[in-house]
């Protein structure tokens, strides 16, 4: 059964990428909906789904609270209730209620109701819900370096600023356009009438997906292509839609849920969509990494470890890469940039650049790029062997009793080894490599 398994996975991930029609092109794009379920039934993208619904439930108020500041004083307190609501929506006839009771919450949360430690605390649970969304699009991004403090603080403030007033501006460009003159022109014509109304349901929807959009390409800490991004945008808001069709039909027929659970029914209903939310969102992004980096299709969320020669041959290629634009000037590399030329996962390499950076070989920027830690000349090959195989990174390690025989052909191999490589140091490297 596991080797029929390997075969075809083989065959679709691997074989189906030199394949010519008409099966080919079916293959290929049947990998990603193939790799998105067996991500999701491996557990790990559910598990942050739930924790960031948990957060979610906490962070809510905060955040509104937040953005009704901004909101009341752009003008537009009544975008909050429409985004609320709208959010809501696939609870059926308790959308209403619920956007009644956050509203409610949020008027009542006044600075001088709050003190200095409430207030302190909302502006907490904003923060670690922004850095718990920034984690799992991490994982999902296979990032191990998040971002620095500075950036945090700026980007975050950016975003919890800048959000409300685009969603603002976004809504109240589709108010006006509903109300305009020629609005009311297309009305009186009925085959016109019907298309706009349909433009009007779908709105709501363009909206997300322009959210989900802008979250592919902000939050995950490395860069991420523009089409990717929209591609995975699109679908997530369509799969969004269409759950939350199917969510209000269970709601709306699920009579006996709400005599079971009577006045719980629906907190408990407002957790499954918020986690069924931040599933849907998750799954976009997954697919927004896969179509920027089709190559790990096959290996989805396993765990990829460099074997010991990989990471020597990883570490020399990426000192090599570093010494050589810097010296030139043209271009700085990022752990993105360099898990693409390695053709690795940026998960794989990332003990590999902490070892560099451990070994001061390597210095990362503000801006989250690599310089050389020092001139090339004055970077041995031997320094950067010796770094990535035997520095700690802080994991917990354990020291291998020496054995006589083993240590004396140990000793044998690293003698011959910094013989060979003598004074070479990364500056010969760069103009051998030219």
């Amino acid at each position: 059964m596991l080797n029929w398994w390997e075969r075809l996975e083989d065959g679709l991930f691997q074989k189906s990428r030199n394949m010519g029609p008409p099966w080919g092109a079916t293959l290929r794009l049947l990998r990603y909906p193939v790799a998105l379920i067996r991500d999701w039934s491996m557990g790990e993208i559910n598990i942050r789904a739930m924790s960031l619904a948990y957060t979610t439930l906490l962070s809510l108020v905060p955040l509104m609270v937040f953005s009704f500041a901004i909101l009341k004083g752009l003008g537009a307190r009544g975008d909050l209730r429409f985004i609320l609501h709208e959010f809501f929506r696939p609870m059926g006839g308790a959308a209403a209620q619920l956007t009644e009771s956050v509203m409610q919450f949020v008027t009542n949360m006044r600075g001088e109701l709050l003190g200095t430690i409430g207030l302190g605390f909302l502006v907490y649970t904003v923060i670690t819900t922004i850095e718990k969304v920034e984690a799992s699009f991490n994982f999902v991004w296979r990032i191990a370096r998040p971002r620095s403090i500075g950036r945090r603080f700026a980007e975050y403030l950016s975003v919890m600023i800048l959000g409300p007033i685009l969603l603002a501006v976004a809504i109240g460009i589709l108010g006006s356009a509903e109300h305009s003159p020629f609005a009311q022109w297309l009305n009186a014509v009925k085959p016109l009438a019907e298309v706009f109304g349909v433009v009007g349901e779908i709105a709501p929807y363009a909206i997300v997906t322009a959210v989900f959009t802008f979250m592919y390409s902000f939050i995950p800490n490395t860069h991420v292509q523009f089409r990717a991004a929209l591609i995975g945008g699109v679908s997530a808001g369509i799969i969004w839609a269409l759950v939350g069709k199917v969510f209000t039909a269970v709601i709306v027929y699920s009579s006996q849920m709400v005599a079971v659970y009577t006045g719980f029914a629906i907190v408990l209903t407002t957790l499954i969509w918020v986690y069924l939310s931040w599933l849907i969102l998750l799954i976009g992004a997954q697919l927004a990494f896969y179509l920027q980096f089709p190559q790990y299709l096959r290996h989805g969320q396993q765990l990829i470890e460099l074997t010991g020669s990989d990471i020597e041959q990883a570490g020399l290629a990426i000192m090599y890469l570093i010494g050589r634009d810097y010296a030139d000037g043209t271009s700085y590399w990022n752990i993105g940039r360099l898990a693409s030329e390695l053709d690795v996962p940026s998960i794989a390499i990332a003990p590999v650049l902490a070892r560099l950076e451990h070994g001061g070989l390597i210095v990362v920027t503000e801006n989250e790029q690599f310089v050389p830690g020092r001139a090339p000349d004055g970077i041995l090959l031997a320094d950067i062997l010796d770094a990535v195989r035997s520095l700690k990174i802080g994991r917990l390690t354990l020291e291998v009793q020496r054995v006589a025989g083993a240590g004396r052909v140990m000793h044998e191999v690293e003698t011959a080894m910094r013989e060979c490589l003598g004074a070479q140091s990364l500056k010969d490297m760069i103009a051998a490599g030219k």
